[in-house]
């Protein structure tokens, strides 16, 4: 568990302040972030939406380190990941963090299983207690009967919900999610909003989603717009029977 900052509530899972991040393309300066601030509860879910290149993406991949930050700062349970060592880095996500990608980013030559259990090996697991933590990820979402399946084998939602288990495995503190339903058809997009909704409810996983889809926004908790690197709205969705 990170250690918790003085000036950060227990509450508050995710605070970034006045975060700016720039790109080099050839002779172009690229201002994806501009002053972003924003702070997320432990176990809130929230969509980040917005055009193409409004800085969604660099939003999330700068809050969670995988990628810097020029200036300003960014707290993950009380931790500022960009003061840490790129070891250090890696383990803290390895350890609190799960990701869940369009393209499932999932080893073709690897079972389900094996995709699932591979954080945990990479970051000391035993295999002794990797395989039945991956095997009870996957019942969670419904597969524990494809687990030998290797993702040729498996359909588009079986992939993404391959890709949850492997997010989950590790009992993250947060969930980033980087357009999850982007490579799947409705029915099925919609099977894997509605799973990480109730991993959300059931078990107080704090999930950050990039999304396009408004209709995906709505069964948040909060929308996030954002415009040119900077949020500009913030928009309370409510819980139905809430």
């Amino acid at each position: 568990m990170g250690s918790e900052d003085g000036n950060v509530p227990n509450d508050i899972v995710i605070e970034a302040s006045d975060v700016h991040k720039s790109y080099e393309t050839g002779r172009l300066e690229v201002h994806a972030l501009r002053g972003v601030s924003l702070q997320v509860k432990r176990g809130e879910m929230i969509a980040v939406m917005g055009p193409s290149g409004c800085g969604k993406t660099t939003l999330l991949n700068c809050l969670s380190g995988l990628d810097t930050i020029d200036s300003g700062e960014a707290l993950i349970e009380g931790v500022n990941l960009h003061s840490l060592s790129d070891n250090e880095r890696t383990e803290y996500r390895a350890k609190r963090m799960g990701f869940i990608f369009q393209f499932y980013n999932l080893l073709p030559v690897l079972s389900a299983v094996e995709n699932v259990e591979l954080p945990l090996l990479v970051s000391g697991v035993s295999s002794n207690d990797a395989r039945p933590r991956a095997l009870a990820a996957l019942e969670k979402v419904g597969l524990a009967e494809r687990a030998s399946h290797r993702p040729g084998g498996l359909s588009g939602g079986e992939r993404q919900r391959t890709t949850i288990a492997r997010s989950l495995v590790n009992d993250p503190a947060i969930v980033w999610a980087d357009e999850p339903t982007g490579d799947l058809d409705s029915e099925n997009a919609q099977a894997i909003v509605d799973l990480m909704r109730y991993l959300n409810e059931s078990q107080g996983l704090t999930f950050v989603l990039v999304t396009h889809d408004i209709g995906i926004g709505r069964q948040t908790d909060r929308i996030i717009r954002m415009v040119d690197g900077q949020i500009v709205d913030v928009e309370e969705m409510s819980k139905v029977g809430g």
